[in-house]
């Protein structure tokens, strides 16, 4: 009689000794699930007790660590791999089809590092769809020349990922904090290492090396929570966001530093952990030794491989499949940052925070109420209003000019409704109109939460120093700080006087030219003889063709003598 494939199934999980016990579910982070099915006798089920668990410690914490065996498809970084790749495609396909524009770009800055990494980052950068900029700098660079590129690579709006494939005695705090956040792929600055330590992973970047080491944790057939793990080596935010990461696993996590002599205490630890995560330098030859029977072990750097290749644990994690694995979640981090990007391209809707008006009885005077207000900071009211930081330059800490690529990238936004307020019997102190204009905005925006702005022009210097007094409004509708807006706000009143002067001195020397040589004089300075040949210079043939004159007639070599003069 032939057993039924359920408890077929479900024999082939029965424990075979006092140290095994049936596999249990393991955390995932890709969203798939592994089922496992418990031996079931009648209604009850048959528990699966290990024989160290009289130490105090849980049924379901004493079960070892045993990773799952490789099928015919791959080993189990490979299937990780694979899924990585393919979510980041899925996710990368469907960016392209809301917007066609996006073409996400990764650069990779390197100084005489290991080209076989980089050689694995630009494949799975092709295998997902991403195109791969490539910096090379001299070994004996400076770190101000590296800070030079990465600064660079700030402002480049086609960047979506930076990449510093350096050797960790270059990788400076100043270095990696000049990073932008949210293009720090790898999440070695100090705000995505908070932003994960704090909880909020939604707008940071995970290392990716943490997270392939906690991946490849987690595939094995027993669950991540209650173990106990070692991370040997990591200080910085690698080890900082692994520790954390695995904390919130369910780990319980001891970091420690590798030493040449294994210290008593050490090897105490190393025995009792469920997983080891090594970092940084290469471990001692006594390694293997001091490892628990069935205890997973994580490679994350070349040097450790050749030291684990003999041990007998059943998890042991290469740093050639660590490595793979982590170039595949990096390439994940760069599709994340393109999605962000595109979020930020779009409309935002207006978080703006009003300023508390406190009027005063009786009303002070125009420039009292101007000083008595601190202006908001230009920079936050920029973000406020949906504003990108490369849309505004900056003029000192109350001014900004917004530049015209915004409307590009509003042009699908439908256009709001405008209101002229105009005036038509002028008095020597004014009509009003800027008064009436700030506070029309100020009643829009602030009771009625409707986005609106005022557009006036920039005050001339006649009215201000006029009997009228200024041109910024007048009371408690007004615009802040007074001063600088009726004086010289961003500088453009400068600039025209500036050009005015120019165009002013043009004229006067044209007359003073004109008056005081003959044309024959200017004639001669203008197209002088040189080896009794008259020509146009280039500029002068430029302004000719402006004026529409190309015919060669009116060159100088063929005027005639009183043509001439």
């Amino acid at each position: 009689m032939r057993l039924s494939t359920a408890f077929r199934s479900a024999c082939r999980n029965l424990p075979v000794g006092p140290g095994h016990a049936p596999p249990r579910h393991g955390a995932r982070l890709l969203g798939t699930q592994r089922s496992s099915m418990p031996l079931r006798v009648g209604r009850h089920r048959v528990p699966a007790r290990d024989a160290s668990t009289g130490s105090g410690r849980t049924p379901e914490a004493a079960v070892k660590f045993r990773k799952q065996p490789a099928s015919r498809h791959g080993s189990t970084g490979e299937h990780a791999i694979r899924e990585v790749i393919h979510q980041s495609k899925q996710e990368l396909a469907q960016l392209c089809q809301e917007n066609t524009a996006i073409k996400p770009v990764l650069a990779i800055i390197q100084a005489a590092e290991d080209d076989h990494l980089l050689e694995i980052n630009k494949k799975m950068a092709a295998k997902v769809g991403l195109s791969i900029m490539d910096i090379s700098l001299p070994r004996a660079c400076t770190e101000d020349e590296i800070l030079e590129e990465v600064l660079r690579l700030n402002e480049d709006s086609t960047v979506h990922g930076v990449y510093l494939h350096l050797p960790p005695s270059s990788l400076s705090p100043r270095l990696r904090n000049s990073l932008r956040p949210d293009k720090d792929v790898d999440g070695v600055s100090d705000v995505n290492v908070g932003r994960v330590v704090g909880g909020g992973r939604s707008q940071t970047f995970t290392p990716p090396l943490a997270r392939a080491a906690l991946e490849l944790l987690a595939r094995h057939e027993a669950s991540l929570e209650g173990k106990t793990a070692v991370i040997l080596g990591g200080e910085g935010p690698l080890g900082a966001s692994l520790q954390c990461l695995m904390e919130k696993a369910g780990l319980a996590v001891l970091k420690c530093q590798p030493e040449t002599s294994f210290t008593t205490a050490l090897q105490r630890q190393l025995l009792e952990a469920d997983a080891v995560v090594l970092l940084g330098a290469s471990p001692s030859p006594r390694l293997p030794s001091c490892l628990k029977p069935g205890a997973a072990v994580i490679s994350c750097s070349p040097d450790q491989s050749e030291p684990l290749a003999e041990a007998e644990c059943l998890g042991v994690s290469s740093w050639a499949e660590v490595s793979r694995l982590s170039a595949a979640f990096r390439m994940q981090n760069v599709v994340q940052s393109c999605g962000r990007w595109a979020e930020r391209q779009r409309y935002q809707p207006w978080r703006l925070r009003p300023l508390k008006l406190q009027p005063l009885s009786p009303v002070p005077s125009d420039i009292a109420i101007s000083r008595a207000q601190s202006p908001k900071p230009i920079g936050q009211l920029a973000e406020e209003i949906g504003l990108l930081l490369e849309e505004c330059e900056l003029y000192g800490r109350s001014k900004a000019k917004v530049r015209l690529s915004l409307l590009q990238r509003l042009q699908e936004q439908p256009n709001g409704k405008y209101i002229l307020v105009a005036g038509i019997t002028p008095t020597p102190l004014g009509e009003g109109k800027s008064t009436v204009t700030i506070g029309l905005v100020q009643a829009l925006t602030a009771q009625l939460r409707l986005n609106s702005f005022a557009c006036l022009r920039q005050p001339s210097q006649g009215p201000t120093f006029g009997v009228k007094g200024g041109a910024a409004g007048g009371g408690y509708a007004q615009v802040i700080p007074m001063e600088e807006f009726n004086l010289h706000l961003t500088g453009d009143i400068h600039a025209i006087t500036a050009a005015n002067n120019l165009l002013a001195a043009a004229v006067d020397a044209r007359i003073l030219h004109e008056g005081s040589q003959s044309d024959k004089a200017l004639y001669n300075r203008l197209v002088p003889s040189v080896n009794g040949v008259r020509c146009f210079s280039p500029i002068q043939l430029d302004r000719l063709q402006r004026l529409g004159i190309r015919n060669r007639f009116y060159w100088p070599s063929k005027f005639k003598h009183k043509q001439g003069i």
